[in-house]
């Protein structure tokens, strides 16, 4: 039986090892603590993925390796490169197809926001200019890889601006501020959608050597989402507003996270929209609803409430 191995246990690794398993494949994720979704299928290790020994070994005989791993934003310039240097390193000793789990980070800021798979490569912040790296160093490594694109997450577990900042104060009904215009178009990819697109394409050929973007519903603004999920609950609108801009540069003078946030900001007060017509047409993947997202945002307790809406 097929062996496919998986670095990382968030949103996206938990999403591609259940998908995994659930299509009969042997799967074996990788985390420093072990942590891990419960699967038969699905065996949990505990080790460092930057230690390529103890990775290829864990790899031997793999027909797919799938970085999905999620560092400390503050940790990126020290952590991703052994990282990402022990996946090449494992990939091409089992010689296995490197599926990377990608973002927009590459692109830089854009004047009109928008960013398909033929827009340059540039980054101008360090995380940016990190995630070239990593994309370079794969493709140069000579091992069949590919980078899945996506944008900001929205769907159980996602971490980003809407999930830490809008949906509490939604949840609260109360009041909040934004680093950011809520009213500006913004691509938000599902979960559910990056994981389907990393094992499609990871068996797909005509993918590697290529980046391509997560199928991902149509822009929308954050107060679009903030009032979708506020119908779906049932819960008082929020009361959204921008934080002035210059707070979290200024912030960031003292707090390392705070100064990482502001760097990325860009995607907050211009559009920020991912073109996906190439892999929809390519693969034939159809995103996801957005508001099968938002739904998977809703506590246990409201979700019965808004799968009868």
């Amino acid at each position: 039986m097929s062996l496919n191995v998986v670095v990382g246990s968030g949103p996206i690794g938990s999403a591609v090892a259940l998908l995994l398993a659930g299509q009969g494949r042997n799967v074996r994720v990788v985390t420093r603590s072990g942590s891990g979704p419960q699967h038969p299928l699905i065996e949990r290790i505990a080790a460092d993925a930057s230690d390529a020994r103890r990775l290829t070994e864990l790899t031997a005989g793999a027909e797919a390796l799938y970085n999905c791993a999620n560092p400390k934003y503050t940790e990126w310039e020290r952590v991703w490169y052994p990282m990402n240097n022990a996946m090449i390193a494992a990939a091409r000793a089992a010689d296995a197809v490197y599926a990377i789990t990608g973002n927009l980070y590459g692109y830089g800021p854009r004047a009109d926001g928008r960013m398909d798979e033929h827009s340059p490569l540039a980054a101008v912040g360090r995380k940016g200019r990190v995630r070239v790296k990593m994309w370079r160093d794969a493709l140069d490594s000579g091992v069949r890889t590919f980078e899945a694109r996506g944008s900001d997450y929205i769907g159980a577990g996602a971490l980003g601006i809407f999930s830490s900042v809008i949906l509490p104060a939604v949840r609260r009904g109360g009041t909040a501020w934004m680093p950011g215009n809520p009213d500006l178009p913004h691509t938000f990819t599902y979960t559910g959608d990056m994981a389907r697109t990393l094992v499609a394409l990871a068996g797909d050929e005509r993918a590697y050597g290529k980046a391509w973007h997560v199928p991902s519903p149509a822009p929308v603004t954050v107060r679009q989402v903030a009032e979708r999920y506020s119908a779906l609950t049932g819960t008082r609108p929020l009361k959204l507003h921008k934080l002035p801009r210059f707070v979290m540069h200024t912030a960031g003078l003292a707090v390392p996270l705070a100064r990482e946030v502001a760097e990325m900001d860009y995607q907050w007060y211009r559009p920020f929209v991912l073109d996906s017509t190439l892999t929809q047409n390519t693969f034939g993947l159809t995103p996801t609803e957005l508001d099968q997202g938002i739904k998977d945002l809703i506590p246990v307790a409201d979700a019965t409430a808004a799968r009868r809406m």
